[in-house]
């Protein structure tokens, strides 16, 4: 297959897609939080001692702690979903997230502090979406090309969405790692900078997908094991940034990207 053939492919897809691709894009990034608050349901006991005992901060804080993750998580999801006060979701699902890296110690862990910053850089970008969809109810009224804080909140969720592939990058010197840190690096710069953005952010859903199903695979695990629930925590949170790379597909990279400083040389 030729490069004619590729972006015919690329261009073929997006147009076949277009309708239904910002709602899986949704879907897959509150994925994370629909699942973690259902688990907060089925392992009550489990998450309040366990914050509890962390914390020592009683009974009656830790059962408080564990209902607000639930609530929070469901409520948030339903109203993304449903298209209601999508903005105030957004502010609570950040808050949960920032809620969640304090009372888990996730500050302190390298690697889970970038895949919840890539999580809320995938909230940056829905937040940017839902300003869009405001807007276009005001179609024909004179304005200016785009909101100067919709397209900073669009460079923030690219750059942020992009930490998640940098805990994916292996330091080894196997063949196969150089070439995959290689080709991951070049294509993670090109949704930072938002150059060839859509190619580069549906590539790297393509490349994410693989990985997380190959490697957090947690249908394979016994349910009784630990193991499980990692996988599956691990799983569903890469899926949360697969969706807001599905965003960056449907919607564009943005006005302060290369793409749309491209328009205007």
């Amino acid at each position: 297959m030729g490069e004619g053939d590729c972006h015919g492919f690329y261009v073929l897809f997006l147009r076949v897609t277009k309708q239904y691709l910002p709602h899986v894009a949704r879907l897959c990034l509150i994925s994370t939080f629909l699942e973690d608050g259902i688990r907060m349901w089925f392992q009550w006991s489990e998450q309040r001692d366990y914050i509890d005992t962390t914390w020592n901060c009683g009974y009656l804080l830790a059962s408080s702690f564990v209902f607000l993750n639930l609530l929070g998580q469901l409520t948030g999801c339903v109203l993304v979903l449903s298209r209601n006060f999508v903005q105030y979701a957004c502010f609570g699902l950040f808050g949960i997230i920032a809620l969640q890296t304090i009372a888990y110690s996730i500050l302190w862990d390298l690697k889970f502090l970038m895949r919840n910053l890539a999580l809320g850089g995938g909230l940056l970008l829905l937040l940017a979406e839902s300003r869009s969809e405001g807007k276009s109810m005001f179609a024909g009224v004179p304005t200016m090309r785009e909101s100067s804080p919709k397209q900073y909140m669009q460079l923030g969720g690219r750059v942020l969405l992009v930490l998640m592939f940098m805990t994916l990058l292996h330091l080894d010197a196997s063949f196969f790692s150089i070439v995959q840190n290689i080709v991951g690096t070049a294509l993670m710069i090109l949704v930072a900078i938002g150059f060839k953005t859509k190619l580069a952010a549906l590539t790297l859903v393509v490349w994410l997908f693989a990985i997380n199903v190959y490697f957090n695979a947690f249908w394979t695990i016994p349910v009784y094991k630990p193991m499980h629930d990692f996988l599956k925590y691990d799983f569903f949170q890469t899926m949360s940034v697969i969706g807001g790379l599905l965003l960056v597909v449907a919607l564009g990279p943005g006005g302060v990207s290369m793409d749309e400083k491209k328009k205007e040389w």
